[in-house]
């Protein structure tokens, strides 16, 4: 196992929608992504990752909320797609692409997934709360799209600034 880099936010590959992962052809690569990816979050204090977010234009996902009252969950999404949403939650989001930038935004309240497991197995997941609102994160990631873009054209606006600053830290980094 080992700790993947984190693609930063200016990093084109956080904007291209992942390619499906071919089970079980890829059942191998696939379960080391899956190790991988949870080694990178549980070393970066993260709850998800997508596989698009270390470099990787598969449509893989896991996600880890540790337990504080109950049990904890740990997920992995193979493929996932969301087949149903309703109501809505406004929350704090943050992201590993974007180095300290926590944002209020607009989620569905409960949502229902479909996806595969590192096995080929087929799940359904119903969430509420931070789950729905981490797997909604998670799968909008594999769909090429970033916490950002949900944000109104008002918002975006008053943040431009902030992510002109990231987007050239991501540049200086890539220099090195």
């Amino acid at each position: 196992m080992s700790v993947l880099g984190i693609r930063l936010y200016g990093d084109p590959v956080l904007t291209r929608k992942t390619r499906p992962a071919l089970l079980p052809s890829e059942r191998a690569d696939v379960a080391k992504l899956v190790r991988d990816l949870f080694e990178t979050i549980e070393a970066n204090g993260g709850v998800g990752l997508a596989a698009n977010q270390a470099g990787v234009s598969l449509r893989v996902a896991v996600i880890r909320i540790p337990p504080k009252e109950g049990p904890g969950v740990r997920l992995v999404l193979v493929n996932p797609e969301l087949v149903r949403g309703e109501g809505a939650q406004t929350g704090e989001e943050g992201c590993l692409s974007f180095s300290g930038l926590f944002l209020k935004i607009k989620r569905f309240e409960k949502v229902r997934v479909r996806s595969f497991n590192e096995r080929g197995l087929p799940v359904e997941i119903n969430a509420d709360g931070f789950l729905a609102r981490a797997l909604q994160h998670e799968i909008d990631h594999l769909d090429g799209k970033v916490f950002v873009q949900r944000l109104s054209l008002v918002a975006r606006l008053r943040l431009k600034p902030r992510l002109a600053r990231l987007k050239k830290e991501w540049r200086l980094l890539r220099k090195e």
